[in-house]
């Protein structure tokens, strides 16, 4: 399927649209060593332990220790995913037509002036050599457990989980990890196509590799190859987080927000540039997007979703809304300063290039990324929250009309949240 673009009517004026005001990053590196062991609530730091205790466990298997080899050929077991349900149904995810969409919907990177690439390194480097111990220890494990999908219960709240890490232990969220894994798209074509080499292979570079301490535990330095422009790992963990969290809308704009939040450990890595992370959070949306809208997928997305949510009320013992209610101090994904971490991800306070007005148009069906979160809204009104929310026009990689435009601009957070203001 391949989007259309109508114009939103109304009376909205440009003007309205927010326009990206300088965070400093100081502030927004507080924020992110909030969602690590670092934090002060004791039962997210019990929960970020399981976590890894579970990561380490499914990549070692049946081995008495973990090795590097063993970390190089990881994926989900039969046990936590029902692939063979997935490969039955048949369902064709045409991989290369979604692909080829990705590079178009990204080809303003060669457009970009030479300053907006130099900021976009100078960033990473300030990110990657500033961070604390602990963001660097989380970043690392968000990267190793790149094939699983173990990240994503620290943006469900200690109760629900704590839940949902019993469930997928036990397999009995088998179809959906099946499905939220081969909903990723491969970025190795785009990689090949914009051949931007990576921060740490850049004459004259000062970024710090991070020696593994956290998953192998070998300390040998945290690495990769391929090209840098877009992200792969980005666009794993921001697929992964918008499908559960359009599976568990109790918790939408917190798994939104760690969709960003593992985007961000790239950085902290130093092995991507901001421009890499924001590249890869526009095309995973359009991905999940076109796949949401797609009446062969949207069966096998609605089989998923109802075996999940009983799998987790099950685990609860209690109904999924009330599992995955939280308090702030006790679940840094519920703190409101994640607003401003999430709006900082927008741009990495990459300056505008230039002010420029476009309207925003929204793609027919894009609507569809507020379905769960907003059910009681008609398809006009998501609309109009997504062009309500918008980014201002003219920020790095907003270039171009149509897809390439919407896809920058769009505050999956914000309309959220504006929706129940």
């Amino acid at each position: 399927m391949r989007f259309t673009l109508s114009c939103i009517a109304g009376s909205l004026l440009i003007s309205q649209l927010a326009v990206a005001q300088p965070i400093d990053p100081a502030r927004v590196a507080a924020i992110v060593d909030n969602t690590t062991p670092a934090s002060d609530s004791p039962s997210f730091i019990a929960l970020e332990a399981e976590i890894l205790s579970d990561l380490r466990s499914a990549l070692r298997g049946s081995a008495p220790t973990l090795t590097r080899d063993q970390l190089a050929k990881a994926s989900q077991s039969s046990q936590l995913a029902d692939k063979a349900w997935l490969k039955a149904s048949g369902y064709d995810f045409n991989y290369p037509s979604q692909q080829q969409a990705g590079i178009a919907l990204l080809e303003s990177f060669n457009t970009l002036p030479a300053s907006t690439k130099a900021q976009s390194e100078a960033t990473v480097t300030a990110i990657n050599r500033d961070a604390t111990q602990s963001t660097r220890e989380q970043a690392l494990a968000d990267a190793e457990g790149i094939n699983h999908l173990y990240f994503l219960a620290d943006a469900l709240g200690p109760t629900l989980g704590q839940a949902f890490l019993r469930a997928y232990n036990k397999g009995e969220l088998r179809k959906a990890a099946a499905l939220i894994k081969a909903t990723e798209v491969s970025t190795n074509a785009a990689k090949k196509h914009f051949n931007y080499p990576r921060p740490f292979l850049q004459p004259g570079n000062t970024i710090h590799s991070v020696p593994d301490n956290v998953v192998v535990k070998d300390n040998v330095p945290y690495g990769a190859d391929g090209g840098a422009f877009p992200s792969g790992h980005t666009n794993t963990g921001y697929t992964d987080a918008l499908l559960l969290a359009e599976m568990i809308p109790e918790r939408f704009v917190p798994l939104i927000d760690r969709g960003a939040r593992y985007g961000y450990s790239r950085i902290v890595l130093g092995v991507h540039y901001p421009l890499d992370v924001i590249g890869s959070r526009m095309v995973a949306e359009r991905n999940v997007a076109h796949y949401l809208n797609d009446a062969h997928y949207r069966p096998l997305f609605e089989q998923a979703k109802s075996e999940l949510r009983a799998a987790l009320e099950k685990e609860c013992g209690m109904r999924l809304a009330q599992c995955a209610a939280s308090s702030a101090t006790d679940d840094p994904y519920r703190d409101p300063s994640m607003k401003t971490f999430y709006q900082f991800t927008m741009t990495y306070n990459l300056p505008r290039i230039a002010a420029t007005s476009a309207a925003v148009r929204v793609p027919d069906g894009a609507e569809v990324l507020l379905e769960g979160p907003l059910p009681q809204l008609s398809a006009a009104q998501r609309r109009q929250l997504m062009v309500r929310t918008a980014l201002a026009d003219g920020y790095p990689l907003s270039g171009g009309v149509g897809e390439q435009n919407f896809w920058q601009r769009l505050n999956l957070h914000d309309a959220a949240m504006s929706a129940h203001r």
